[in-house]
């Protein structure tokens, strides 16, 4: 199968473009590396110390004996990204070429305006150049758990059964973004809606849980595969931000309460499932929704578990809780389906504290990365407006 990565440079793009060479498919890919930019401009960097693109290119060709086909352009461009797919003629395309963070599209106008208009024209761009010039391709969209919100009943896979004024129908479940980046990803589920129905295109609309981790069972034996990780308040996630303060003494910090309780997935189970819905394609004309992600757990709880984890390892972990910069419910009910990828053969991980462990041993290597970031991790982001400071909202938990 072809299968070409929007957004081939970035923590999930570059893992899935290895496993899958790995599994014989023929692999490219687009970027831009705006990931790396919007990193620096949070005045962060990968921990994790990754290579640059013509490096990578080479060390992929060097394990697999056969060229990444690489194209460097604006995915909002449309004239790049009809030429990329018309060249590459894909089987399936995978979309993660989008701006990820719901904190770095709540700094200013700007930064929302240039959120939803990245990821939305990238996405129509997408849509419209496969109608083009490889209609019978898959599309694999990256979207986001965060697109429900935390309402009061179950969440299903995008759909549900609904009875109004005595008369039945099956819609699309009710989204509820919690920033102008989730936004974007609502919008982003309707348009990929539309182009399928309208247009006969197939399209799997993955909802991905919460991403940790830094291996994916390939990378250990050479450094230079090595994906990147970020701890910063807008693009590190939670865990990987909370194992990064773990091991340079940095008190653990959840926001507010902690009892915030959202899906999790380790970064193997990411490719993973990616994998399974790759090589399981929707249908000409289907537009399906999987619910991506191993285990729902609250916060505080995570942090515990870094706690524990931590102290295996023998280092001095303090959980302190920190104001919320983010208007969130704190205290809700969290019951997402996730059938559709196990029925395709997706054994999740439940062993979250061994995750934790691998992930953990590789950042006390790069200890000293870490520490020279440390800033990043006061979340001055404030959902209310403006940037300002948080300030420790509990008195340091003991080891």
């Amino acid at each position: 199968m072809r299968v070409f990565i929007a957004g081939i440079d970035g923590y999930l793009g570059w893992p899935l473009a290895l496993h899958l060479a790995q599994r014989k498919h023929a692999v490219g890919g687009a970027d831009l590396f705006l990931r790396r930019k919007w990193v620096a401009e949070i005045g962060s960097d990968s921990v994790a110390p990754i290579l640059s693109m013509s490096e990578r290119l080479a060390v992929f060709k060097e394990h697999y004996g056969e060229a990444l086909p690489f194209y460097e352009g604006d995915l909002t461009d449309y004239a790049f990204v009809e030429h990329a797919l018309r060249d590459f003629q894909p089987d399936t395309i995978v979309h993660l070429g989008e701006m990820p963070s719901a904190a770095y599209s709540m700094i200013d106008v700007r930064h929302a305006v240039f959120s939803q208009v990245n990821n939305l024209v990238s996405t129509l761009n997408i849509l419209f150049a496969m109608r083009a010039v490889c209609a019978g391709a898959h599309l694999v969209k990256m979207g986001t758990m965060g697109e429900y919100g935390t309402p009061k009943i179950d969440i299903p896979e995008g759909f549900f059964e609904i009875e109004y004024r005595g008369r039945r129908d099956t819609l699309p479940f009710p989204r509820q973004g919690g920033s102008w980046y989730h936004c974007s990803k609502v919008h982003d589920s309707n348009n990929v809606m539309f182009a399928c129905r309208t247009w006969g295109l197939a399209s799997t609309d993955v909802m991905q849980g919460v991403v940790f981790g830094t291996q994916i069972g390939m990378t250990d034996t050479d450094e230079r595969l090595v994906t990147r990780l970020d701890v910063d308040q807008c693009f590190g996630t939670v865990v990987n931000r909370f194992s990064a303060q773990a091991v340079i003494g940095y008190p653990v910090t959840p926001f507010g309460k902690g009892h915030q309780r959202r899906g999790f997935i380790p970064l193997r189970d990411s490719i993973q499932c990616m994998t399974l819905t790759i090589e399981n394609p929707a249908r000409p004309g289907q537009y399906r929704v999987f619910n991506q992600f191993a285990g729902v757990y609250d916060v505080e709880g995570l942090a515990l578990k870094v706690q524990h984890v931590g102290r295996e390892l023998g280092l001095s972990v303090q959980i302190r809780n920190v104001e919320n910069p983010r208007i969130e419910k704190e205290e809700h009910d969290y019951r997402p389906d996730h059938q559709a990828l196990i029925d395709l053969g997706y054994i999740p991980t439940h062993d979250i504290e061994a995750e934790l462990r691998f992930m953990m041993i590789d950042l006390m290597r790069w200890r000293d990365r870490i520490e020279s970031l440390k800033t990043v991790f006061t979340p001055d982001i404030r959902w209310d407006g403006g940037r300002k400071e948080v300030r420790f909202i509990s008195n340091p938990q003991p080891c």
